[in-house]
């Protein structure tokens, strides 16, 4: 077996390796089927005012999750916590962070967002990132716009004030991954591809600082 078709095998097995880990810290993805950090908004006159009838459902919440679900509930106790909180500023927020973090990753460029990751996520991240670098590895991805965002779950703990939610993206995205030589190992920068994620953002409610962490990815 000649140099070449051995280089070529091993170039594979990495490509391989690296969409295994790519999957597990991010999520999935497939063919095609600037932004700041999820925070508390301030009050602002143009802020829509949700009206919420005594002993009725609050439209801010009911409008993402089922009426008298865990998560209901969750979001109401948040915003009992916090009456500052609102669910649908936070996925505004929500929308912006996750098209920052994305790239970031993708362009190895982790310390522009290390403030909003917690430590398990920003050393999930590094070491992918790491693993690219040492292999000669380079990415090339754009961000197209986001098709889907939802609550998965949340949950709020009354002892240390922290809450939690879980968001469902589906981002649009451009990528491809070239080798030392730049021959493309995988993607293609005319597909749009569809990554899929889930992400659970944190937060003590009523604390003074306002943004929400990054605290956990999966698909």
């Amino acid at each position: 077996m000649n140099s070449p078709i051995i280089q070529l095998l091993v170039l594979a097995g990495i490509a391989i390796f690296l969409i295994l880990r790519l999957r597990g810290v991010l999520g999935t993805r497939e063919g095609f089927e600037k932004p700041s950090l999820p925070r508390q908004a301030e009050k602002r006159r143009s802020r829509p005012e949700f009206e919420v009838i005594e002993g009725g459902p609050d439209r801010d919440i009911t409008d993402h999750v089922p009426e008298g679900s865990d998560a209901a509930r969750a979001l109401t106790a948040m915003k009992a916590a916090d009456k500052e909180f609102s669910l649908s500023d936070f996925l505004q927020g929500a929308r912006g962070a996750y098209e920052m973090i994305l790239m970031a990753f993708e362009n190895g460029d982790l310390e522009s967002v290390k403030p909003f990751l917690s430590d398990d996520v920003y050393e999930a991240f590094a070491e992918v990132v790491a693993a690219r670098d040492r292999e000669g590895l380079k990415v090339e991805a754009t961000f197209v716009g986001l098709a889907e965002i939802g609550v998965r779950e949340a949950s709020f703990d009354r002892d240390s004030r922290e809450a939690e939610i879980a968001v469902r993206f589906t981002g649009e995205l451009t990528y491809v991954v070239r080798d030392r030589e730049g021959q493309v190992v995988e993607g293609s920068p005319t597909e749009i591809k569809r990554q899929r994620d889930v992400w659970t953002f944190a937060r003590v409610m009523g604390s003074d600082d306002p943004n929400w962490k990054l605290v956990a990815t999966g698909e």
